[in-house]
């Protein structure tokens, strides 16, 4: 993130009224009853770095901060009389269902709120002419679904009318929405709340960011990814395995990365046997002396294998069309540049009469499907908690997410304004540059041969 564009974040959380319900206390120490709560002026600093901490410091500046999540000691909403409902969308991600218990059970078990509903499959489950049914959610009836992977609510994809949701809530009694998943998820989760506002209504709404790909800004770190990095190196030693066990044996793995780089590259680092890396953030060339494919046939020459991992949203220029189509979201398909990769290398080592043998893994939907790892699984309970204790508190319009190691409320607003993606120039890939060797893959202005 640009350091410059702190000043610019308003990092207000809005709220839909007073807090002045004292919370249930159930913790005790000595017999006394003792716990320990948050205040509203306990904050996160953005940025932490020293040196522009004193510089601001200097200047007079006001540090940008953001609130810290936790149980607030006044609450709003009367447990007994609360009614609170979820809903996952957009594709699914390794934590869905973890996210799900810890809300679940901290309503239930630290507030005492009876009355909490799943609503199926997404935002369509609000939509009287789709028929779905709601799920009632109680304790028993999510004790073990740590152990299954997608969302026990189901999911779906693309918008609804924003109008037939809030009736819908309305209708309902509903207090408290907690809204979970990416991008298009939250920009929702924005119109809902405005509609929600508009209308004089005391709703809720507070959103736990998903993404598989760890592109939500202003967010350290998504749950799943975790999972998913921990997945995608197992696929990564395979290929290593396979490709090392032939002559110019070459691996070729598609990760997930839309428009972030982040899985790919956090992969590449935990499993080092890759050679080169291909994110949607960084230009490269395929043909020219410094292409990817003189690159890689210099390889084989050296070592006799090679590893490729390649993010979903790589490459794109490659493999662009006249029409662009749209997914049921509004995303922009993207063409599939690791198969074109695969026949380009095949073409390639052809036509210059050499022999390899090339293996292409594609493990994106087992992975976006698998249960959360022990990770996961402990950064979705703290994310469900936090997610409740907002809630409580009257809090919305805002997500729960990790900043510096401690959990944050963001402004929804805030966190839809850009995606986040690698920095070229920062740590991660400067390191996934010295752990692969692989350079620059951009030919010089001079090279105009291809040869």
């Amino acid at each position: 993130m640009d350091n410059s564009s702190y000043f610019e974040i308003d990092t207000t959380i809005s709220a839909i009224g007073e807090a002045k319900i004292p919370a249930p206390v159930h913790y005790k120490e000595n017999g006394q009853v003792k716990q320990t709560f948050i205040s509203d002026k306990d904050k996160v600093l953005i940025d932490v770095n020293p040196y522009r901490i004193t510089k601001m410091v200097k200047e007079g500046k006001k540090l940008p901060s953001f609130e810290m999540a936790g149980p607030r000691e006044l609450i709003y909403f009367d447990p007994s009389k609360l009614r609170c409902a979820l809903v996952t969308c957009g594709g699914l991600c390794p934590g869905l269902n973890d996210i799900i218990r810890s809300i679940v059970l901290e309503l239930y078990h630290r507030y005492g709120v009876r009355n909490i509903y799943g609503i199926r499959y997404g935002l369509q489950g609000f939509i009287p002419k789709y028929g779905h049914d709601i799920m009632e959610l109680k304790p028993d009836t999510i004790l073990h679904i740590l152990e299954i992977g997608g969302s026990i609510l189901g999911s779906s994809r693309g918008p609804q009318p924003i109008d037939e949701i809030v009736d819908s809530l309305e209708r309902m009694g509903i207090g408290a929405l907690f809204m979970i998943g990416g991008d298009g998820t939250l920009k929702a989760a924005i119109k809902i709340a405005d509609a929600i506002s508009e209308r004089g209504l005391k709703i809720s709404v507070v959103g736990v960011p998903k993404t598989i790909d760890n592109d939500i800004y202003m967010v350290s770190r998504s749950f799943g990814f975790d999972t998913a990095v921990d997945v995608a190196t197992l696929a990564i030693k395979s290929a290593h395995n396979e490709s090392s066990s032939f002559l110019n044996g070459i691996g070729l793995i598609k990760l997930m990365g839309r428009y972030s780089g982040f899985i790919a590259a956090t992969s590449v680092l935990a499993q080092q046997d890759v050679n080169f890396v291909l994110i949607p953030e960084i230009d490269f060339e395929i043909d020219g002396h410094n292409g990817l494919l003189a690159s890689l046939e210099k390889r084989l020459k050296e070592r006799k294998h090679a590893v490729i991992v390649v993010a979903e949203g790589a490459g794109q220029k490659f493999v662009q069309s006249d029409e662009k189509e749209v997914d049921a979201s509004g995303n922009i398909k993207l063409n599939d540049f690791a198969l074109f990769l695969k026949d380009s290398i095949l073409n390639y080592f052809e036509s210059k009469h050499i022999e390899i043998s090339l293996k292409y893994i594609d493990p994106s939907y087992i992975i976006r499907s698998l249960p959360a790892n022990a990770n996961d699984h402990v950064f979705c309970s703290f994310l469900g908690r936090d997610a409740v204790h907002a809630a409580m508190a009257g809090k919305t319009k805002l997500l729960v997410g990790s900043w510096s190691n401690n959990f944050v409320h963001i402004p929804m607003i805030e966190s839809a304004k850009k995606r986040k993606q690698v920095n070229p120039h920062g740590k991660l890939w400067q390191s996934v540059l010295e752990a692969t060797g692989q350079g620059s893959l951009k030919n010089s202005q001079f090279d105009k041969t291809g040869d």
